[in-house]
């Protein structure tokens, strides 16, 4: 009896541990110019052509801090996150339900719909990580151009509503629409609301 107890409770400790890591709060700002990271903007008037409505934003979580600038190209909504340091962490490009795949779409519905009992798409962004080792020419080259390449991952921002009340959730999906993470995000702050 005691030893089924230790097997059951051997293999129930991975899933609950694995349940609470996912819990990843972070906080998005919006920051002046001079508060973004010198090395970053260089990178972005070196690099990035033609951009118009520039907005800087520092993003920080339990894990690390982030910049990013958000602006416009071609009528299309890109950001470029960077790390503290000023290196090119992955770029994102807003798009709508219609730019996904079909059976990339029909995937990532079908995890939603099984995984709250109700929620509203706030948000739907196309990632382009960089990834260790490979150079970051190619990686704007590839974002600029919207390919749809193998390693290309999708972010949902959701309200949806799981056991009771609604809260604000980041998805990730591959390029096939598999799952790949689900964080909770804290909702937006309103401190320069005053009452």
């Amino acid at each position: 009896m005691k030893r089924s107890r230790q097997l059951v409770l051997a293999l129930l400790l991975p899933l609950v541990l694995v349940s609470y890591s996912q819990d990843k709060y972070e906080r998005e700002h919006r920051i002046k110019k001079n508060q973004f990271p010198t090395v970053a903007r260089n990178f972005i008037d070196k690099n990035i052509k033609d951009y118009r409505k520039i907005k800087y934003y520092r993003e920080t979580d339990s894990a690390e801090i982030r910049y990013t600038a958000r602006f416009k190209v071609d009528r299309l909504r890109y950001g470029v996150s960077f790390n503290q340091q000023g290196n090119v962490h992955g770029i994102e490009i807003q798009i709508k339900e219609v730019d996904i795949p079909d059976e990339s779409l029909s995937q990532i519905l079908q995890f939603l719909d099984s995984t709250f009992n109700n929620y509203r798409m706030r948000r739907i962004q196309q990632l382009y990580p960089v990834k260790q080792g490979e150079p970051v020419a190619i990686i704007l080259k590839n974002a600029f151009q919207n390919l749809l390449i193998p390693s290309l991952q999708y972010k949902m921002t959701i309200a949806g509503k799981r056991s009771k009340g609604f809260k604000d959730y980041e998805v990730f999906f591959d390029a096939e629409g598999q799952f790949l993470k689900l964080k909770e995000s804290l909702p937006a702050n309103y401190d320069h609301v005053l009452y």
